[in-house]
């Protein structure tokens, strides 16, 4: 039995062909609107003041570039993965999973995503934008998603240095370096990675444990879990503090950090103490709006104060 297509699937069948929906699914699509979004706060704050017209086409230049490299190891994901998707209610309808498309073409399609998206920020942005998104890719799709997501529960902690690259080739493409704000960023969201994963992994536990797949509700237990999740919330509180203690960001982000920081620590702690399956997914939804919220009131502190 097939579980529904997510919403926004669904909403690509509505507007797309049927072949270009399901290509346009396996890029993940709010997933890497997400990746597009943290990467453009880091361009946003890599530049003092207003950006000139030049600037906002150099945005829009790397934004696009991203989204298609994002979009290949998206796909390259779900080629990989297609047989585990095929067992797990939350991707079974993923059109690799469901044998709509097949392993060649997912593969063409993300060959081209990556080619298209990589000479677009070799010739329009930098060659270091280029070298960094590219790493990105072979660490999700190769390193995290072939080598350590079948080996390890610690899948999440490790490879989560690949979700958290986005801000850094944000601030590289418009610098063209890589900066100490640039890696407070990386931080936030390495911490951000496991306390967010692992909630969705509680109330999917058994999905994950017919996949096959070792994450740490399955070989570990609920309760060390719900405890992981509770630290690293406690962790990741302290984290986004860098930016304000570093000088980059002013009163503004810190008020928004401190109330999202402790709303995010409170889920972590009734979720640890008294679970459920709602809870869990209350939590995974909170983590989502912290990282959004926070990104966006580092916009909002760059250009007010």
């Amino acid at each position: 039995m097939s579980a529904a297509p997510a919403p926004s699937t669904v909403h690509a069948a509505h507007t797309l062909p049927p072949r270009v929906a399901q290509f346009y699914a396996l890029t993940k699509p709010r997933v890497v609107q997400l990746i597009v979004f943290c990467a453009f706060i880091g361009m946003v704050l890599a530049v003092p003041g207003l950006p000139s017209a030049l600037q906002w086409g150099q945005m829009a230049l790397a934004s696009a570039g991203i989204w298609l490299v994002a979009g290949a190891a998206a796909a390259f994901n779900c080629l990989v993965e297609r047989g585990i998707d095929a067992r797990m209610k939350r991707t079974a309808w993923r059109p690799t999973a469901r044998g709509e498309l097949s392993s060649t073409q997912a593969l063409v399609f993300s060959a081209l995503l990556c080619a298209a998206g990589s000479a677009l920020l070799y010739f329009f942005v930098n060659p270091l934008t280029m070298w960094l998104t590219f790493a990105t890719f072979v660490g999700y799709a190769v390193i995290y998603t072939v080598i350590l997501k079948p080996l390890t529960p610690q899948n999440i902690v490790i490879g989560g240095a690949s979700g958290a690259m986005p801000p850094v080739l944000g601030w590289a493409a418009m610098t063209g370096q890589v900066s100490p704000e640039a890696l407070i960023l990386f931080l936030i969201i390495f911490l951000w990675t496991p306390p967010h994963f692992w909630a969705l992994a509680l109330y999917r536990v058994e999905d994950y444990r017919k996949s096959g797949l070792p994450m740490l509700p399955v070989t570990h237990g609920n309760e060390f879990t719900r405890l992981q999740v509770f630290l690293y919330t406690l962790i990741l509180f302290a984290g986004c503090l860098m930016p304000f203690i570093y000088g980059m960001s002013s009163w503004i982000y810190l008020v928004a950090a401190i109330g999202l920081g402790l709303g995010f620590c409170g889920y972590g702690f009734v979720l640890w103490r008294r679970y459920s399956d709602q809870l869990a997914r209350k939590t995974f939804r909170f983590s989502l709006i912290h990282l959004s919220v926070l990104f966006a009131a580092l916009l909002v502190d760059h250009y007010v104060l």
